[in-house]
């Protein structure tokens, strides 16, 4: 599985939110976040689940913030 970057995005511009008043709500810069929402920085768990709750996403559906691709190997090859 892989957090999917876009999808965190588009939620906060869903809430209407910019990249600054959502560090605000975590408690960082706006530099420090855009770089965690561009990749550059990975997001740990502690802070997806803050990301989650600023967005109003409760921790039941945190999921939707993640890629689930095939397993590695399981690419129906019979």
């Amino acid at each position: 599985m892989t957090l999917n970057l876009l999808r965190i995005r588009a939620e906060r511009i869903a809430k209407g939110m910019t990249q600054e008043e959502m560090a605000e709500r975590l408690g960082i810069s706006r530099s420090a976040y855009a770089k965690r929402e561009a990749g550059i920085v990975d997001i740990g768990a502690n802070e997806l689940a803050a990301i989650s709750e600023v967005l109003g996403i409760d921790r039941d559906h945190i999921s939707i913030f993640f890629d689930v691709s095939s397993p590695i190997g399981n690419d129906n090859e019979n």
